[in-house]
């Protein structure tokens, strides 16, 4: 009699095993949280921009990445661009408006979604379509300290990260993959997941690279100072 109970017992908690393991795979409304901290070596952080973080799920079965709609913007403003670091999909389109009095040259020799745009003044500006997966380095090439970051991601599952550290995604496949976290100024953070968990992850990123990145001009050549208060 118990030996009965007990062989029932345990095919009702195999087949409802079977049965959690199905809707596991089935389901895609995996949601992954936490937050980022960024840690300085001097332990100086207040002029450190935590929004500048992306998160990305990059999922081990494929997942098509759409191009993102809409007008797609880097500005140039006050000789900085507006957003500093702007996530894309592979295709999308971005336009790079002169919101300047003055003139700008945008350029990237960030291989292969180089390119260059020649100087251009106030304005709608020209746009650049982003077709290969990849870290795009934006430059000016009049005014060194103006640069920014296009991260071109082959996966539809990102975020920036908020001005508080934290961060959601939503509506991701509970399958396996990769979490990457990257910021312009700390080394790639990757790790596998076997799985999402519902607990919220808590990251520190330590900061090794310096503010102004160390760049030459589209000719390959040091930025000519004087050139630069002509403009």
């Amino acid at each position: 009699m118990h030996h009965g109970v007990s062989m029932r017992r345990l095919l009702r908690a195999s087949a409802l095993w079977v049965l959690g393991l199905c809707a596991l795979a089935g389901t895609q409304a995996a949601e992954l949280r936490g937050h980022v901290t960024l840690d300085s070596a001097g332990g100086n952080t207040a002029l450190l921009d935590v929004g500048d973080t992306v998160v990305i799920f990059k999922p081990d079965a494929p997942a098509r990445a759409h191009p993102l709609s809409g007008d797609l913007t880097m500005t140039m403003h006050g000789k900085s661009f507006i957003p500093h670091v702007l996530p894309v999909t592979v295709g999308t389109t971005v336009r790079f408006p002169n919101g300047d009095p003055i003139l700008h040259n945008v350029f990237s020799t960030s291989k292969p979604n180089d390119f260059d745009m020649g100087l251009y003044g106030h304005g709608d500006g020209k746009s650049r379509t982003f077709a290969q997966e990849g870290l795009v380095r934006v430059y000016c090439n009049v005014h060194h300290e103006m640069f920014a970051y296009i991260l071109v991601l082959d996966t539809p599952y990102f975020t920036r990260v908020q001005e508080d550290g934290s961060f959601e995604l939503r509506n991701l496949p509970a399958g396996p993959g990769q979490l990457i976290i990257w910021h312009p100024r700390t080394q790639l953070w990757q790790q596998p997941l076997a799985a999402l968990s519902a607990a919220p992850l808590d990251l520190k990123l330590t900061v090794v690279r310096t503010d102004v990145p160390a760049h030459f001009n589209k000719l390959g050549k040091p930025y000519d100072k004087d050139s630069e208060q002509r403009y």
